[in-house]
């Protein structure tokens, strides 16, 4: 087995962690409070490539593979989850799904402008009244004489929704076929019908906008089906198991970020005449921390090789995203611990980290659903 990156990934991490450190980290405790968009911040991600690391140069992206996206967005992550999040929205749920399905089209419409950083791109399967039953949805499209669709109905918890220049949608299509009656559309929120909802008060990743969105009568062309009619619910499980590899390379990020400050701390405050890192129940906790901080790694990074060999990787992305998200929520838990009152005070990142921690164990299938998944991919019973 070669643990080595190659030279370009090693190159692209190098890029997100200079831009984690010199401009979002010291941003990041600005945008959590007022809860306000990083554009800026994002744009410069989409200059550098990291809004669309596995397209291809000829739509705009930096063409690298799995392996260099983990890489940089531990990095990002580190710096400030909420930027992570917008940069796993756009990397895994929208430009991947459109990559495999989409039409050249589409591809050059649709993926371009997210990856070079000019637009932001959303992923709407989620509604009010369904959550890990994505098949229990209401949102309608109801397909007109000249191959066109109407869409009706309400998305929620749409991350970038308030920013979102397109959107990848799924709708229901024909109700009587379930999960086969769901199709997937390309929305443009600058047309007739589309319209957004308040923006969501956040525990976490507050700087990454969240609302709920909905259609009234929307138009949308035949040649914005992404894929086939009916094949949305088996595009959205394949999106999901990719952005699975996003979240759980944010979780690291997270959790590295608790983690080296907590490093620097126990060697620097002292108590009953000695560092607190030379406690046995401290060191008990480091040691713990750093498991599972590598253990989520080298999953994640596992999941991500196999992705890159064209290998279906469903268990392995689950594996890696419930692994590295209750690792993470551990993680910064132990950190607050630790640190005592001034894990607990707003004047040190830590309660941030904590904050943020809890989304990766929810978004992109809950911990439950991640244990559905790995235990009847194991059985094969359903």
């Amino acid at each position: 087995m070669d643990f080595a990156f190659t030279e370009e990934q090693l190159l692209i991490q190098d890029v997100a962690r200079r831009i984690a450190q010199e401009k979002i980290a010291p941003s990041a405790e600005h945008f959590d409070k007022v809860g306000e968009f990083p554009l800026d911040n994002i744009r410069l991600l989409g200059e550098n490539g990291l809004m669309g690391i596995e397209v291809p140069a000829e739509y705009g992206g930096a063409g690298m593979d799995p392996v260099a996206y983990v890489l940089a967005m531990v990095e990002i992550a580190a710096g400030d989850a909420a930027h992570s999040t917008i940069m796993s929205v756009n990397n895994s749920l929208f430009c991947n799904g459109i990559l495999t399905w989409g039409s050249e089209e589409q591809k050059q419409k649709y993926v371009r402008p997210i990856a070079e950083g000019s637009a932001i791109g959303a992923f709407a399967l989620t509604e009010p009244q369904s959550g890990s039953d994505a098949t229990a949805m209401r949102c309608k499209a109801v397909k007109q004489a000249d191959g066109s669709f109407v869409i009706n109905g309400k998305k929620s918890w749409i991350t970038s929704g308030p920013v979102a220049r397109y959107i990848v949608l799924f709708a229901m299509t024909d109700a009587d076929k379930g999960a086969r009656g769901i199709t997937a559309f390309l929305i443009d929120t600058d047309k007739p019908g589309f319209h957004r909802g308040k923006t969501e008060p956040k525990l976490g990743i507050r700087a990454s906008a969240t609302c709920e969105i909905e259609f009234q009568d929307y138009l949308v062309a035949a040649e914005d089906v992404l894929g086939e009619e009916g094949q949305g619910f088996k595009i959205a499980m394949g999106v999901l198991d990719a952005g699975r590899i996003g979240i759980a390379s944010q979780a690291i990020g997270i959790a590295r970020a608790a983690y080296e400050k907590t490093l620097e701390y126990v060697k620097d405050r002292k108590a009953f005449g000695a560092p607190i890192g030379t406690f046995q129940m401290t060191q008990a906790k480091i040691a713990d921390m750093k498991c599972k901080l590598d253990a989520s790694l080298l999953l994640t990074l596992r999941a991500a090789w196999v992705k890159g060999q064209g290998q279906r990787f469903s268990n392995e992305a689950a594996m890696a995203k419930l692994t590295a998200s209750e690792a993470a929520m551990w993680i910064t838990h132990q950190a607050v611990q630790i640190h005592g009152g001034m894990g607990y005070s707003k004047e040190m990142p830590l309660e941030r980290y904590f904050r943020d921690a809890k989304i990766t164990e929810i978004y992109e299938g809950t911990s439950e659903i991640q244990r559905l998944v790995i235990a009847r991919n194991e059985t094969g019973l359903r």
